[in-house]
């Protein structure tokens, strides 16, 4: 049987406790701050980060201003070791629910990361969904990684 959806799976070690990790992605102003891929804004328009609880959200393209959102539900949530949690797009275009899966294990110099994103619409290429993903790592080390005093 054919499949009408891909998978991507992604890894990285951040220098960032798996505390702080884990808190950027269950507070709105940091998942909007990091989640959008290179020239994307982000927007969190609903977050309640329970098993069952929804969240909301949408990107925009900055050169363009084409807007396209999504959410879904917590499906997991065990703080600072793993978040699971369910999203369609609002696009007829884009169907299915997608589900996204992040293990962190702590490590001597900070946080192993895994994500694995399933169910992701076949007419998304998965190259492009697994470029985005590194673009969003990229701006995620950016935001946890540096150790402000104060």
């Amino acid at each position: 049987m054919a499949t009408n959806t891909n998978t991507v799976r992604l890894h990285r070690v951040l220098r960032a406790p798996p505390e702080r990790i884990y808190r950027a992605f269950t507070q709105p102003g940091a998942f909007e701050r990091w989640l959008p891929p290179f020239g994307y804004t982000g927007k969190v328009h609903a977050m309640e980060p329970v098993v069952g609880g929804v969240w909301r959200m949408s990107f925009t393209n900055f050169g363009t201003g084409h807007s396209h959102s999504f959410g879904g539900k917590y499906l997991e949530l065990v703080p600072h070791t793993r978040i699971a949690y369910d999203a369609s797009f609002d696009d007829p275009n884009l169907p299915g629910t997608m589900k996204t899966t992040v293990s962190l294990t702590a490590v001597s110099c900070g946080t192993d990361v895994s994500i694995v994103q399933e169910g992701i619409p076949a007419v998304i290429p998965a190259e492009m969904c697994y470029l985005g993903w590194q673009e969003s790592l990229v701006s995620l080390a950016q935001l946890v990684e540096p150790n402000i005093p104060g």
